[in-house]
């Protein structure tokens, strides 16, 4: 019985699979891509030289074929890169006996073209945002890419002056439209791109187009091409990123005049074209996670792997930078002495509550820096799990580095950073220990997981936090054993060696980003009034 159900399901695999060479319709179905001078599938799916064994690597048994699609690339000279001719025949396969429809690869290469963008150009530096869109399909791509980046935050513009009058490109616009973005003639845009837009993206022509640009798209090109000479270069310049190829580049043979767009991001769809082995600039991605096992195998593609669920993945390393030209130029609203709370715990809960409602990752990730009895001062980043009039707890193992630190010298510095909200704060202060009953309280509220973590490192051995061990194996090895030992759900025991201290603030500095290094910084210290105590508040130079 199960090895007739397994030549049944090996017939049925293959039966499908024939079915697709051959899907009904096909060739009025190729015609609905508008891919300008497809190449025909002269030898079928496959093609005559391409040996694919179905057993072995079609679509039953994805195993194999998956890992050969998903391969790690460091070196971007080892990358594939396609002909004309072969992007051409796969987007045949694509949209035919794959199954795909124009829109949903346009959909999915203009997703990867916007996290390709907001990856390196942050929204709240680069938020002005102009796609100037061709008549085609690369055009189409640049359509929905604007959509995704209004989503993102960015700020888009759209130059269409090529309409094309067929139902997806119609329903693009009016969804565009809907949200509202602008939709600018070339007769409106600013004679000086720089002085209006952050990013310009160039979604003119793709690896399909033949020929030599016509108006309006020759000039619009000329255009770009003018924001990279250096003979005319602007204080700041936008960025040009070029959707596929840089518009007006030759597929395979890249800028021939050497006078041509030369933008600093090229995201390659599918899979780069010949002509970005020309590419120079600091920023290129692969999008389009599109490709199937079947593709990958018949054209040998060695591609990047795309990392998590990421729609984009980086070519090659990113640009080195000159760590002594960074710097940020902080605006922020001043923060003066009239409007800060009087006292300094109510003032970290409405800064804090700023960082929880603008979504900050981790707003309770601070520094603890310690020093033990030789003086040397540690830093490390914890996790605030309460904070009152009384002060700041953390919880950890009273075992590790920072607790001996502290048990040497029990005084230690806070440091909370909101980069979002150009904001820290600092704090210090004695340190000890909250009772044994707060931290049985924290300690079952955790999740399981992180109880036994607690644990791990005591286990068998008489390892603590910061210690050296012998591998994650290690690790992994106590915390099935633990994760076996309480499977029935009882109460798992706090270890005696974990436990919260609490930092009681003996000074406060609240640091505000400003303009020209211009630092809004208060700070408060405890002072007596008629045996009260109460907060002076003072500004430092920044």
């Amino acid at each position: 019985m199960l090895a007739l159900l397994c030549k049944t399901r090996t017939m049925k695999c293959l039966l499908n699979q024939l079915s697709l060479l051959h899907p009904p319709n096909f060739p009025n179905y190729l015609k609905s891509t508008h891919i300008l001078n497809p190449p025909s599938l002269r030898s079928g799916f496959w093609g005559s030289n391409s040996k694919i064994n179905f057993q072995k690597s079609g679509f039953c048994s994805e195993t194999k074929a998956m890992a050969s699609a998903a391969k790690i690339v460091q070196d971007p000279e080892s990358i594939s890169y396609l002909s004309q001719q072969e992007a051409a025949e796969v987007d045949e396969i694509l949209m035919g006996p794959l199954g795909f429809s124009v829109d949903q690869l346009m959909e999915l290469a203009g997703l990867s073209v916007a996290t390709s963008i907001a990856e390196v150009y942050k929204s709240d530096k680069y938020n002005r945002v102009l796609a100037i869109c061709g008549p085609g399909n690369n055009g189409g791509d640049g359509l929905v890419t604007a959509r995704h980046l209004y989503h993102f935050g960015y700020k888009p513009f759209i130059c269409y002056p090529k309409r094309t009058p067929k139902p997806l490109y119609s329903g693009l616009v009016t969804q565009l439209e809907s949200l509202p973005i602008p939709f600018l003639s070339v007769e409106e845009l600013p004679v000086d791109l720089s002085s209006n837009f952050d990013i310009l993206l160039d979604a003119m022509f793709g690896f399909s187009f033949h020929g030599t640009p016509r108006p309006p798209f020759d000039d619009m090109i000329q255009r770009l091409v003018a924001l990279g000479n250096p003979n005319q270069k602007h204080q700041k310049s936008p960025v040009i990123v070029s959707v596929d190829i840089p518009s007006g580049w030759h597929v395979e043979e890249g800028d021939l005049s050497g006078e041509g767009i030369k933008p600093d991001m090229l995201v390659s769809l599918t899979a780069p074209k010949l002509c970005a082995k020309k590419f120079s600039g600091p920023h290129h991605f692969l999008g389009g996670r599109f490709v199937p096992p079947p593709i990958a195998d018949k054209f040998k593609l060695n591609l990047p792997a795309y990392p998590g669920t990421s729609m984009c993945v980086r070519i090659g390393k990113p640009p080195q930078v000159d760590i002594s030209a960074l710097r940020e130029n902080y605006i922020s609203p001043e923060f003066s002495e009239d409007q800060a709370q009087t006292d300094p715990f109510d003032q970290f809960q409405k800064w804090f509550d700023d960082a929880v409602a603008a979504g900050l990752k981790e707003p309770n990730a601070m520094a603890l820096s310690t020093t033990g009895k030789d003086g040397k001062p540690s830093s490390r980043m914890v996790l605030l799990k309460g904070v009152d009039k009384d002060g700041f707890v953390w919880y950890t193992n009273y075992e590790s580095q920072k607790a001996q630190q502290i048990s040497e010298n029990p005084s230690a510095a806070l440091l909370f950073y909101w980069d979002g909200l150009n904001r820290q704060v600092r704090v210090e202060g004695p340190v000890q220990k909250v009772s044994e009953e707060e931290s049985e309280k924290y300690f079952h509220s955790r999740p399981r997981g992180s109880q036994i973590g607690a644990i791990v490192s005591k286990q068998y051995l008489v390892f603590v936090q910061s210690t050296v061990i012998p591998g994650r194996q290690f690790l992994h090895q106590q915390q099935e054993e633990l994760e076996a030992k309480y499977s029935d759900g009882n109460t798992i025991p706090k270890p005696k060696y974990w436990g919260g201290y609490r930092l009681k603030p003996e000074l406060f500095e609240f640091w505000q980003g400003q303009p020209s290094r211009l630092h809004d910084r208060l700070l408060y210290s405890p002072i007596e009034t008629d045996g009260t105590r109460a907060w002076k508040i003072e500004r430092l130079s920044p």
